[in-house]
C-alpha cells in the first residue's frame, strides 16, 4: 500500500511540482529549508489547496484527480497544525467529542477512549484549553485527530511552536502513534533531530521540486545530499537492547555492525531503540585499538568518500549494513590511504540515544 501523490501548483513566484509515492506506514517527514513547500504539499494533501493539477491516492482511495476532487471534509484524515486551534469555550472532552460526531460509529477504527489513553489527557478532560501548557494543547489537538479515526494523520511543524522541555514532552507520544496505530503520518519539519527521531521515509524538498525520497537511514547518510555535508551530519541506527551492566552502570545494544554501548537507561532487554552517531564523533584506525578509553569500536568497510571544504572529508561506512559517517581530516585520510572497499574500524566518541 503506498500514498500517490502529483501536484503542481503555481503561486506566483512559487511553483511546487512534485510526483511523490510514500509509503502508506510509519511516518514520512517532509524536510527543508522554510519556504521550500513542505506546508503547501501538506494542504494539497489535506484537499485545503485544490489545484487542477493534481492526483492523490491514499491505499486504494483516489482523493484527487482530472474530474474528481474529494472535499477536505469528506477525507477520512486527521491534520495536527503548529497551533493545537482548540475551540477555547469548549471542555477538553467537549473538543474530542466534536471529532468523534464527525465519523459513522461503523467506520471508527480509533475509540475515544483509546486517543486518550494514547496521548495520556485523562487528568485534562473537564478543563478550559486556556488552562492547559504549550505540551498538553498539542497532546490534545493529536487526541483530537486521532478521535476521527484517520486513514492518514497530517502534522504541520507540531513542535514549532513549544519550547525545548515542551518539545521533549510530545516527542514520545508522537513516537507511540505508529508503534500503537496502523495509521500512516505524514509530517512536516525543518528540524534534523526531530526528524532523526521520528522518520521512517524522508522526503527532502528544495525549491518546490523534491530532491530524494526514500528510507531515513539511507537519505541522512548519502554524500550527493545535504543532511551527510552538513556541520551536524550523523547516522541514525536501528539497534536492540542487550544487557544493562550494573558495576559500571551501563547499558548495551546490538545493532547490524555490532555492540555500543551508553550510559545506564532504564530499557527493557529486548527492546528497540534509536541511536544517532555524529560523524565528528567518529574516528577511523586501521587495526582494532586497545589501550583506549574510548569503548565503542566496531569493524567498518568503507563505502564512499567525499571532500568537504578544503581540510575534511566525510566518509561513508558500512557496518554490516548500517551507513555510518565519519568527518576527519584529509591528511588522515592520506595517511590511512582510504579508499572504498578498505575494512577499518570505527571508533565512537559518543552515542545520543534518541528513543
Amino acid at each position: 500500500m503506498t500514498i500517490e501523490a502529483r501536484f503542481r501548483i503555481d503561486q506566483g513566484d512559487f511553483t511546487l511540482d512534485v510526483d511523490l509515492s510514500l509509503p502508506a506506514q510509519g511516518v514520512s517527514s517532509l524536510f527543508g529549508p522554510s519556504g521550500c513547500g513542505k506546508t503547501t504539499l501538506l494542504r494539497a494533501i489535506a484537499g485545503l489547496e485544490h489545484h487542477r493539477d493534481g492526483y492523490l491516492k491514499v491505499g486504494d482511495m483516489v482523493w484527487q484527480e482530472a474530474g474528481l476532487f474529494v472535499p477536505p471534509h469528506q477525507r477520512p484524515l486527521g491534520y495536527v497544525f503548529q497551533e493545537a486551534s482548540l475551540f477555547p469555550h469548549l471542555s477538553v472532552r467537549r473538543n474530542l467529542e466534536y471529532g468523534v460526531r464527525r465519523v459513522a460509529e461503523s467506520e471508527r477504527r480509533v475509540s475515544l477512549e483509546q486517543a486518550i489513553e494514547l496521548l495520556e489527557i485523562g487528568q485534562l478532560l473537564e478543563r478550559k484549553p486556556d488552562t492547559l501548557s504549550g505540551g498538553e494543547r498539542q497532546r490534545v489537538a493529536i487526541a483530537r485527530a486521532l478521535a476521527v479515526s484517520p486513514s492518514l494523520l497530517l502534522m504541520d511543524e507540531p513542535l514549532a511552536a513549544l519550547d525545548v522541555n515542551r518539545k521533549q514532552e510530545i516527542l514520545p507520544y508522537i513516537e507511540s502513534l505508529h508503534q500503537d496505530l496502523d495509521i500512516p503520518v505524514i509530517h512536516v519539519s525543518h528540524s534534523p533531530d526531530e526528524v532523526a527521531r521520528i522518520a521512517d521515509h524522508l522526503v527532502l524538498l528544495e525549491s518546490g521540486h523534491v530532491v530524494a525520497s526514500g528510507d531515513v537511514h539511507e537519505i541522512f547518510t548519502r554524500l550527493d545530499l545535504p543532511p551527510a555535508l552538513d556541520s551536524d551530519a550523523a547516522a541514525i541506527i536501528e539497534a536492540v537492547v542487550s544487557g544493562h551492566d550494573e558495576t559500571y552502570h551501563l547499558t548495551y545494544l546490538e545493532f547490524a555492525g555490532g555492540r555500543v554501548t551508553v550510559p545506564r537507561e532504564d530499557l527493557r532487554v529486548g527492546s528497540q531503540v534509536r541511536l544517532k552517531l555524529a560523524a565528528r564523533d567518529v574516528s577511523l584506525t586501521l587495526e582494532h585499538q586497545s589501550g583506549t578509553s574510548i569503548l565503542n569500536i566496531f569493524p567498518a568497510v568503507i563505502d564512499e568518500i567525499t571532500a568537504e571544504g578544503s581540510a575534511q572529508v566525510t566518509v561513508r561506512l558500512l557496518a554490516g549494513d548500517a551507513p555510518v559517517l565519519a568527518r576527519i581530516t584529509k591528511k588522515s585520510a592520506a595517511d590511512l590511504a582510504l579508499k572504498p572497499g578498505k575494512a577499518v574500524y570505527a571508533q565512537v566518541k559518543s552515542v545520543a540515544l534518541l528513543s
